[in-house]
């Protein structure tokens, strides 16, 4: 095997043979061995060689691959990763980005619906959930007295196994008792709420904005703290126009892009209320 960390002719040497056999440099002079190792592995993730969801080579299989150490693959695994091209999830290895999520905003937001419109199968996994009292902001948000009983649950929602986001929803507890127990067993929230008697619900409104991760939203969507999110505050409302849920939504902004449905704004704008 080639050793590029060897003399000046030895690095043409490799440079020539990968050009001829891949098509692409992965060599430059005055790089580093990580450098050059990520910049091979990028130019193979961007011809096509590695598809979106495909797992590249372990660890292991690249250091004999490039002739370094384990070290210098991590550290160019690391590059990759911070530049959103690969996701690694400790356990599993290291995966190449799947396509952008277009997840659309629009009167009657479903996530599930969403996803399958695009061909994703949609995930839950249900972190954890809780009986609290509602905070002074969430007792406004959902018409209740401060400190009445709210649900809180938690959960990790996902495309075709893939952690998109998180959310934190609040519902009213007096109105929909045992709701956590029936999402851990129903596939939708809209077959959940069907449960209590709201056939249908709509979106009041959406606030959208970024930030940087904690430290355990980065651990939950596998993601590096220095990537930023997308955060979501949404209110819906059932067909009397009651509030129903509140929630704030944290996603990975290399994941999903967020398309707002204008038509079922227009009225709103037309009429000179602005509110989203």
């Amino acid at each position: 095997m080639i050793n590029f960390r060897n003399d000046r002719l030895t690095r043409e040497l490799f440079i020539g043979t990968f050009q001829l056999l891949k098509g692409i440099t992965v060599s430059r002079t005055g790089t580093t061995l990580w450098h050059q190792v990520g910049e091979a592995l990028e130019a193979e993730i961007e011809t096509g060689m590695y598809p979106g969801g495909s797992r590249l080579p372990t660890e292991p299989d690249l250091a004999k691959r490039f002739n370094v150490s384990r070290n210098t693959v991590r550290r160019a695994m690391a590059t990759l990763e911070e530049k959103g091209l690969v996701r690694i999830e400790q356990g599993r290895g290291t995966f190449v980005h799947e396509r952008f999520l277009s997840f659309k905003i629009s009167k009657r937001t479903r996530f599930s619906q969403n996803l399958r419109s695009q061909g994703l199968e949609p995930g839950h996994e249900l972190l954890g959930s809780d009986i609290v009292p509602a905070t002074e902001e969430i007792a406004a948000i959902l018409h209740l007295r401060s400190n009445d009983a709210v649900i809180f649950m938690r959960s990790r929602m996902l495309a075709e196994g893939v952690v998109v986001s998180l959310n934190e929803v609040y519902y009213p507890f007096r109105r929909f008792p045992l709701l956590a127990e029936k999402r851990a067993q129903l596939h939708t929230m809209t077959e959940v709420l069907a449960e209590y008697g709201v056939s249908d619900y709509t979106r009041l409104s959406t606030a959208i904005t970024a930030r940087p991760p904690t430290d355990d939203e980065a651990r939950l969507l596998r993601q590096p703290r220095s990537r930023w999110v997308i955060c979501t505050q949404k209110i819906d409302v059932d067909q009397e126009g009651a509030p129903i849920c509140c929630s704030n939504g944290v996603w990975a902004a290399d994941l999903v892009k967020f398309l707002v449905d204008e038509t079922d704004f227009a009225p709103a704008y037309a009429s000179g209320n602005n509110e989203s």
